[in-house]
């Protein structure tokens, strides 16, 4: 049997993976429609994400799309290969915005080329839509124009100076006012308002175009809910069955209500093999983090790995009660933790094809303290992540020879159980005190990375913790050890090698990772915990006193609870703007020096399985799974298969 190949190609900063679903075949019929039914339910909704990124993005795609599939010119030049990477660049971010930095991106083909191939490619190739070449170019290659997607310098107007598409024609103080007169610090349920909808101003007036049946979006949501009551007739069990009925009729009626009763349910159901991730969830694409993305991921049970790290869950209220932070912010129940071990067989929209690892739902924080919540980590994910680094030489490069020793043997064991510990335990603890109301409105734009970093701290604490070794966890402290050597150094210098030299750091999560070792390694140089050093031209850090280095993320950890607990916006805004937004200029060059030597793109996007239905008289008797290689081939495929939005939504 030939071994399965995870890396497929390499352009700019990204390379492009596969994950293998292994047990998918021996599934009966049941689940292997299931999964199918819920994979058209997922493809269907990777239109909304591309739009809600940036109004023209599914102009600016089709408009190349049919150029890439009909030009008649010469293929093998230079610009052509240009132009190939920058098609590519967007379909691995989903819009002409880079996935992490949220800036826009810039073709290096000429202004000249792009008219050359506008004009040359049959007009007919476009089908019903004649594009405005004039149009779009000054959007592709204007600097002043859709510069940022999301825009979090405070110091800025963070909606008129991000690109997103979820307001039109506003302030951000006009949205400000319109979301602090809609909101009730008193409601003991309060919906997660805005969530599925775009703010506009017509006519002098504030409007909400919301995402449902019938409203924004509707063409696709009505296949997502097509799939979905599908993929209902076939559920597991009744509970299953329910959920996805309630969140057919979230999409019918755009309720955010019945999308809370939605998640009740779902949270009820902990049986099932199969499960799904399906709908506007997350808020990081929102520079007020109010408006959530579209997204969805299809996954099974990975039964063997599940028995082990399932023991997480369990002990929800050992972690909670154990914790360094103040007993009033504490959860005096963990209800209803679930945590998953799950093999991805289908993502799109935010999960697609930059994916997570691990996640952690429903966001909202009353209904993870009153119902509970679910986690997943996605092995197959974790697995392609560890079998490519393998291959190349960052370990070498970055690490002493004795921390590449403690890598090689706990690396991976470290990094899922960081995942689970964050995704589990971090996001599912704590508690927001009465009338503090939403982290959202409470700590604005800062929320996002702040919970990123609570989650961490929590893995971080709790890792070397000798009631993990009796669960039958890890081995020993060395896994601990090899995730503390690996944090450090990624937060302050292999991650900057993501960021063009001069730029602050942007994206949430690795703001968070930078804050936390940056506070951890500036407080330990008293105890000398953790050193920086030079070795034949190259930095190295070494940690000295493990045991110091937990008490310093329980210190940072017990304050970045009280500021969530107690809606500390200021104390919140100190620590982030001090520890996460700025890179040490040195580090920063220095980490893009030697990563550029690897030749490796820091960046990963995934290819994913196809699930084909066998037929017989109309019936479907088998489903197979199929490993696609070619990233354009599947990238055109989606396009010519799940795009029925009109190009102006």
């Amino acid at each position: 049997m030939n071994k399965f190949k995870v890396k497929m190609e390499q352009f700019a900063d990204v390379k492009i993976l596969r994950y293998q679903v292994e047990g998918f075949e021996e599934l009966d019929l049941q689940r292997k429609k299931l999964l199918y039914f819920l994979s058209e339910a997922a493809y269907w909704g990777r239109d909304i994400l591309y739009d809600q990124n940036y109004k023209h993005n599914l102009k600016i795609r089709r408009c190349l799309e049919a150029i890439y599939k009909f030009y008649p010119g010469d293929r093998s030049s230079e610009a052509w290969q240009q132009f190939e990477v920058y098609l590519k660049r967007i379909w691995y971010a989903n819009g002409i915005h880079h996935t992490y930095s949220t800036d826009k991106f810039f073709p290096e083909f000429s202004r000249e080329y792009w008219h050359e191939l506008y004009e040359q490619t049959p007009k007919e190739s476009f089908g019903k839509e004649q594009f405005d070449a004039d149009f779009l170019a000054e959007i592709i290659f204007s600097p002043d124009i859709a510069a940022k997607r999301v825009c979090l310098d405070t110091n800025k107007d963070l909606i008129a100076e991000s690109a997103c598409n979820f307001y039109e024609n506003v302030k951000q103080s006009e949205v400000e006012d319109y979301i602090r007169q809609h909101l009730n610090a008193e409601d003991e349920e309060p919906v997660s308002f805005g969530l599925n909808s775009k703010l506009l101003k017509k006519d002098g007036q504030l409007q909400e175009q919301v995402y449902k049946i019938g409203g924004m979006y509707s063409p696709a949501i009505e296949k997502i809910a097509y799939w979905l009551e599908n993929a209902a007739f076939v559920a597991e069990n009744e509970e299953q069955r329910e959920a996805l009925l309630k969140l057919v009729e979230f999409y019918e009626t755009g309720d955010l209500k019945t999308f809370d009763e939605y998640n009740k349910l779902w949270l009820k159901d902990t049986e099932s093999t199969i499960d799904t991730i399906n709908g506007f969830i997350e808020v990081y694409g929102d520079p007020l983090g109010h408006k959530a993305t579209w997204e969805a991921v299809v996954q099974m049970k990975d039964e063997k790995t599940n028995r082990l790290f399932g023991k997480i869950a369990e002990e929800a209220n050992w972690f909670e009660q154990n914790s360094p932070i103040m007993d009033a912010h504490k959860r005096e129940e963990a209800k209803g933790v679930i945590y998953n071990v799950v093999s991805v067989v289908a993502e799109s929209g935010d999960c697609s094809p930059s994916t997570p690892i691990g996640i952690n739902l429903p966001n909202a924080d009353w209904l993870r303290e009153r119902y509970g919540s679910k986690s997943v980590s996605l092995v197959n994910i974790e697995d392609a992540y560890e079998n490519v680094s393998q291959e190349e030489g960052a370990l070498q490069e970055f690490y002493l020879p004795h921390q590449q020793e403690i890598l090689k043997q706990y690396k991976g064991l470290g990094s899922k159980l960081h995942t689970g510990l964050h995704e589990v335990i971090g996001h599912g603890s704590g508690k927001v005190l009465d009338g503090v109301g939403s982290p959202k409105d409470s700590l604005k734009s800062y929320a996002s990375t702040l919970e990123e970093a609570r989650a961490d701290l929590v893995a971080l604490y709790f890792m070397p913790d000798e009631h993990l070794t009796e669960m039958g966890l890890t081995p020993g402290p060395e896994v601990a050890q090899s995730e503390y050597i690996t944090y450090i150094y990624n937060g302050l210098m292999i991650q900057l090698s993501r960021i063009e030299e001069g730029n602050t750091i942007e994206e949430s999560h690795m703001r968070n990772r930078q804050l936390v070792a940056k506070w951890v390694f500036d407080r330990a140089q008293d105890s000398q915990a953790v050193i920086q050093f030079k070795q034949e031209g190259k930095t190295y850090f070494e940690i000295k006193d493990y045991e110091q280095m937990r008490t310093l993320f329980g210190e940072l950890l017990r304050e970045i609870q009280r500021i969530k607990s107690e809606g500390d916006y200021e104390a919140g805004k100190h620590l982030v703007e001090t520890y996460g937004v700025k890179p040490d200029p040195a580090l920063h060059r220095e980490a893009r020096e030697r990563w550029a030597k690897l030749k490796i793109a820091p960046f990963s996007g995934f290819i994913n399985p196809v699930l084909v239905p066998v037929m017989d008289d109309g019936l479907i008797t088998d489903v197979k799974l199929e490993y696609p290689e070619v990233f354009a081939e599947q990238m055109l495929y989606y396009s010519q298969k799940y795009s029925n939005l009109p190009s102006d939504n």
